[in-house]
């Protein structure tokens, strides 16, 4: 009789307009989409693939070697205890009798530079605005630089009310100045924010915002969802440009 094919299951909400680039991905990885619903904002994507079948065997065999290695380490580890406690001891002495050497720590002005990143002190952060959305450099960018501070001049690609709220929403931004014509570089999001989430700042300060306003953004790094190609930020403080 022929086992019974078992598949593992993924739910992915996109933002509408990007369905195609998200399931092209996923099958890319092995995923079959099977239902496909599309809200007004946002489409909902199920996808399912055949599970993998665990190799016991293998499993079986390496739990033995891992016993049969752990007997053998304690064995020595119990022969060789005695002098290891000695030098051991002799090492603290010494240790504890060594003073830190004194470091100047960086003023003010010097921290402030080197936490906020931008795109012409770091080489990595220019290219990831020229980067496609869905290229893996945004994945290597959040994960390297996940609470550190950026800043760049941008514009807004999207807005939408967050959920039934009508004073909290969710913000996709853009490189560059083209709105939501923005072609290059990753889909940045603000979600769930209002108004004064955003911290205008500038000259002219408008009363509200809207898609196509340029700013110079300066956010704290989140994650890259790389299902929804959605690169993640918390925002810091927005200028009027």
């Amino acid at each position: 009789m022929v086992d019974e094919i078992k598949y593992e299951y993924k739910t992915v909400q996109t933002v509408r307009g990007t369905d195609g680039l998200v399931i092209s991905k996923m099958q890319k990885d092995g995923w079959e989409l099977v239902e496909q619903a599309q809200g007004t904002l946002r489409s909902t994507l199920n996808f399912r693939r055949p599970k993998k079948p665990q190799p016991w065997l293998l499993i079986g065999t390496a739990a033995a070697v891992l016993v049969i290695l752990t007997v053998v380490i304690g064995t020595a580890s119990a022969l060789s205890g005695g002098g290891e406690k000695k030098d051991e001891s002799d090492k603290s002495t010494a240790a504890a009798s060594e003073k830190p050497s004194a470091t100047p720590a960086p003023t003010a002005t010097e921290s402030a530079a080197a936490e906020v990143i931008t795109p012409q002190n770091n080489p990595e952060f220019a290219a990831l605005l020229k980067a496609d959305y869905c290229d893996d450099a945004n994945l290597d960018f959040a994960t390297r630089h996940e609470g550190q501070t950026v800043a760049f001049n941008g514009s807004i690609v999207n807005m939408a009310p967050h959920g039934d709220s009508g004073t909290r929403y969710d913000f996709v931004l853009g490189p560059g100045d083209k709105g939501p014509n923005t072609a290059v570089g990753p889909a940045f999001k603000y979600e769930d924010v209002n108004i004064l989430d955003l911290k205008l700042t500038g000259k002219k300060i408008p009363a509200t915002v809207g898609v196509g306003d340029k700013f110079r953004f300066v956010a704290e790094v989140g994650e890259f969802n790389a299902d929804q190609c959605l690169f993640f930020l918390d925002p810091v403080s927005t200028e009027v440009r």
